[in-house]
């Protein structure tokens, strides 16, 4: 299993033959960074064009949305690069269900689509103000950020496997990064209020950190850390459990999707938006 995220996010797979390493779309670079659990940094994958998205599926192969080139690459875990899709209008988040399907947050067109693992491409859901992060919860519900062209009013939908939508949570700024922890308590990168939220699966809505700078992407590692992808000062930040701050790679540009390896926690997935300027400043 994978956790996955969007934009300036982190990811994780077990089925890599490097377990627990923190990937990185670097939007700014145009190169995915390799990040081990000590915090050494390679590439991955250098000069995409405009990376955005990240998430693996279950064999460990890395999936990116491209906003510049308007496609989903995958690469093998050697870091073999193919397309995989081609035809998106801005992909912001990423994230696969249990089944494997790929499922695509499609900002500019304002649709969630859904890709089959040979690439059969279907509507999932329509109707999105800006759609951003992804995640899926234990029980393969699909939780959807949705920032709303107001910048002020952003919404998180769930859709059961069927598709049956109801708003989970109201009145958030540009909810970005989605992440579920072990529990199964949402985790929100508010884009916007330079907060994360966590979510109780209930509802009930609390502030796990505040005082960022453009929060993106986020992941959680096995032991319970959350890694954050924070755009707006080049770094990525961990945080325990108990909610204890420290950095944990510094010095990037435009950090956006965070996916780690070796987790077997629901998909989750973070994704930011180009064409937003609060998302991505000039």
């Amino acid at each position: 299993m994978v956790l996955v995220m969007f934009g300036v996010g982190i990811w994780l797979s077990s089925s890599v033959a490097v377990a627990n390493n923190l990937f990185e779309a670097d939007y700014g670079s145009g190169n995915i960074y390799e990040f081990t659990p000590s915090g050494s940094q390679s590439t991955f994958a250098a000069r995409i064009g405009d990376p955005f998205v990240l998430a693996f599926d279950s064999s460990g192969n890395l999936f990116e949305g491209d906003n510049g080139h308007g496609n989903i690459y995958k690469f093998t875990p050697s870091g073999s690069q193919s397309t995989f899709a081609t035809g998106v209008n801005q992909p912001v988040g990423l994230a696969f269900d249990g089944s494997g399907n790929l499922f695509e947050a499609d900002y500019g067109l304002d649709n969630i689509y859904k890709y089959t693992p040979s690439g059969n491409k279907s509507t999932f859901a329509t109707g999105f103000d800006l759609p951003c992060g992804l995640a899926f919860d234990s029980g393969g519900n699909l939780f959807v950020g949705d920032t709303n062209s107001d910048n002020t009013s952003g919404n998180i939908y769930k859709y059961t496997p069927s598709g049956t939508q109801s708003t989970f949570a109201t009145g958030l700024e540009l909810p970005c990064g989605l992440a579920f922890d072990s529990s199964g308590n949402l985790f929100v990168a508010d884009n916007g209020s330079g907060n994360i939220y966590k979510f109780t699966p209930s509802g009930s809505q609390s502030t796990f950190a505040a005082g960022l700078n453009q929060p993106c992407g986020l992941a959680f590692d096995s032991s319970g850390n959350l890694f954050e992808a924070d755009w707006g000062s080049g770094n990525i930040y961990e945080f325990t459990p108990g909610g204890t701050k420290s950095t944990f790679a510094n010095g990037l540009n435009g950090p956006f999707g965070l996916p780690l390896m070796s987790l077997i926690v629901s998909n989750s997935y973070w994704v930011s938006l180009r064409s937003n300027p609060r998302l991505i400043p000039t």
